[in-house]
């Protein structure tokens, strides 16, 4: 068996201590990761108890870039191309040493485990849908934390197709440069099959230059509780595609948020990122939101970022951000500072700066 750290950004790093496995066509191993995210965050508006502007916020934000986590992974070599893996992973915040982005559980982010081979993958347990990852792989930020499609996803969802309980996921091989995903979660509640069940699948083609993906979610209210509810009734769409020009890639998507008693919201998104150097990378993005029962409610939000890698592991990143509320719309500009993840009518602006170190 293997005890090794990695990099997110490599997930084979170097190993710390190796011990041989008793079979000679089995391996396991056994990863520990995680990524510690911190910096300073100021936004001109801030949204008091009904919706209105209480002032500006200047705040350490855990989390700026991308969400600080840990956790642990580990895979077993079953011969024949086929292994078993499992992931178990959490949120913490580095100011306090708390949960953060978690859910509230210990392992709230991921815990699953399950096989793939030449079939493809199947895993059991809490993880993400394809459909916030097909929404995460068109956003030309990455899902930054501060000024991209992952705070118009938490405002109108929160957690939920995110983070799934209960699921279990199937991925299929690549094949002609095509791959797709299913996920069902039955929801958990007894004499109730309805409440809680969520499904969503997701197709993919990218033959190395063009990339075009989409995705449906559709979930019921109720199922399991947990700190932080990840099953509110609504139906996800999303297209999106990206073309790469050797190191600059351009990026749309529109995604569909039909969400039971909020806002029934089109959003429409597109920007660039760009790799001056290998060691520096410039993006940008734009997302334009409409509410379909009521136009008069819409926002514009637009953010440029610039990280400049110090090592491998180690990440220093600068971003800018702003957004303009009309009617009762009221997307915000950050989902690690809650304070400013919903935002006032007319315009806000505001930037952060950080440190980010993955291991």
């Amino acid at each position: 068996m293997a005890i090794l750290f990695r990099s997110t950004t490599r997930w084979a790093a170097g190993s710390m201590l190796l011990i041989s496995a008793g079979l000679a066509h089995a391996q396991s191993s056994v990863t520990l990761y995680g990524v510690v995210d911190a910096g300073l965050q100021y936004a001109s508006q801030t949204p008091n108890a009904a919706n209105k502007n209480a002032g500006a916020t200047y705040a350490l934000t855990t989390s700026g870039y991308s969400p600080s986590v840990f956790g642990m992974q580990g895979r077993e070599d079953l011969g024949g191309g086929n292994s078993t893996t499992f992931d178990l992973e959490s949120g913490i915040s580095p100011a306090n040493g708390g949960y953060a982005t978690s859910n509230g559980n210990f392992w709230g982010r991921q815990a699953w485990v399950g096989l793939e081979g030449n079939y493809g993958k199947i895993r059991f347990g809490e993880q993400y849908s394809p459909f916030f990852l097909t929404v995460l792989d068109s956003d030309p930020r990455h899902f930054s934390a501060f000024g991209s499609g992952i705070v118009i996803y938490s405002d109108n969802v929160s957690l939920t197709g995110s983070v799934n309980a209960n699921a279990i996921w199937y991925s299929s091989p690549k094949v002609l440069g095509f791959e797709g995903s299913a996920m069902f979660a039955p929801g958990g509640v007894a004499g109730d099959f309805q409440a809680g069940k969520q499904w969503s699948g997701s197709l993919k083609y990218d033959n190395g230059s063009l990339m075009v993906n989409a995705s449906i979610y559709d979930g019921n209210a109720g199922g399991t509780p947990t700190p932080v509810p990840t099953s509110a009734e609504f139906l996800g769409r999303t297209l999106g595609m990206a073309y790469r020009f050797g190191t600059l890639t351009a990026k749309l998507s529109f995604v569909s948020y039909k969400v039971a008693g909020k806002f029934n919201a089109n959003v429409y998104g597109g920007g660039l990122d760009y790799f001056a150097r290998p060691d520096l990378d410039f993006n940008g993005g734009v997302w334009v939101t409409s509410d379909r029962n009521d136009t008069t409610n819409h926002s514009i939000l637009g953010a440029v970022g610039a990280n400049y890698s110090l090592s491998k592991q180690t990440l220093l990143y600068a971003q800018f951000a702003v957004v303009n509320n009309h009617g009762a719309m009221n997307t915000g500009l950050s989902v690690t500072i809650h304070s400013i993840l919903t935002g006032v009518a007319g315009t806000t602006y505001g930037a952060n700066v950080g440190i980010r170190h993955s291991f």
